[in-house]
């Protein structure tokens, strides 16, 4: 009785093919996040609804090449205020707006005016091709579904670019020029327990499969065994991986 060899790889052989792939997905890849990257966008640290949020937007262009001198953000109608993280090498400053009547918050407080915008101004033009963040904290809103946008107005030595278009019912941002950033609310302990369950699942699911490798392992050594006591059998033995 003869075992057949299994057909071996170098690993040169693996590694090129794995190179290869690489390239193949990266080029791919790259033809899809170009215009993407030019957008600006807004990082949340958290998306749960009545929840405190740190917003961090992040651009890394001017204004077609244009150095850019400021960046204006907008928050929605249900946000009332907001608090700016310094940043060295620009000034901050908030815009406010009236009420027509006074509005009362979810803690009972009665308000007239609301921040609608923080302004940021470069001290010296942000060159083009340079990265930079803003940051922001906000209280959101109790509106789990909803979709939080933030206009965005970058205006640059020349030129200004207003980062303030909505998809429509079927598009995505990918089909506008300058989409604003934007973000959905989660529903938010409820949604950590979903997490967790699934987590406790999973957990599960790897803990029975641990208990059974070792008997795998012992079945394999055996049945090796076993056929290296036929006459004239060699066996060619792989590693059992788990």
């Amino acid at each position: 009785m003869r075992v057949l060899r299994p057909e071996r790889f170098s690993m040169h052989s693996l590694v090129s093919r794995s190179l290869a792939a690489a390239g193949v997905t990266a080029v791919l890849m790259a033809a899809g996040m170009g215009a993407a990257s030019a957008h600006v966008h807004v990082h949340p640290d958290s998306t749960e609804a009545g929840e405190s949020a740190l917003l961090t937007f992040e651009l890394s262009h001017g204004c077609a090449g244009s150095p850019t001198t400021a960046v204006t953000v907008t928050l929605p109608e249900q946000i009332t205020d907001a608090t700016p993280t310094a940043h060295p090498g620009w000034t901050i400053s908030k815009a406010t707006e009236d009420f027509a009547e006074p509005q009362v918050l979810d803690n009972g407080t009665s308000i007239g005016s609301r921040t609608s915008q923080v302004v940021f101004t470069a001290v010296e033009p942000l060159p083009d091709g340079v990265r930079d963040t803003f940051q922001l904290t906000v209280r959101l809103p109790d509106a789990a579904g909803e979709t939080m946008a933030f206009p965005v107005l970058q205006t640059c030595t020349k030129g200004e670019t207003d980062w303030a278009q909505l998809p429509a019912e079927e598009q995505s941002d990918a089909d506008l020029e300058s989409p604003a950033p934007a973000f959905t609310i989660s529903g938010g302990s409820g949604d950590h327990a979903d997490d967790d369950a699934h987590g406790a699942e999973d957990r599960g699911g790897a803990q029975e499969e641990d208990r059974g490798a070792p008997k795998r392992r012992v079945l394999w050594t055996r049945t090796i065994w076993k056929l290296r006591q036929l006459p004239g059998m060699q066996v060619w033995a792989p590693v059992c991986s788990d």
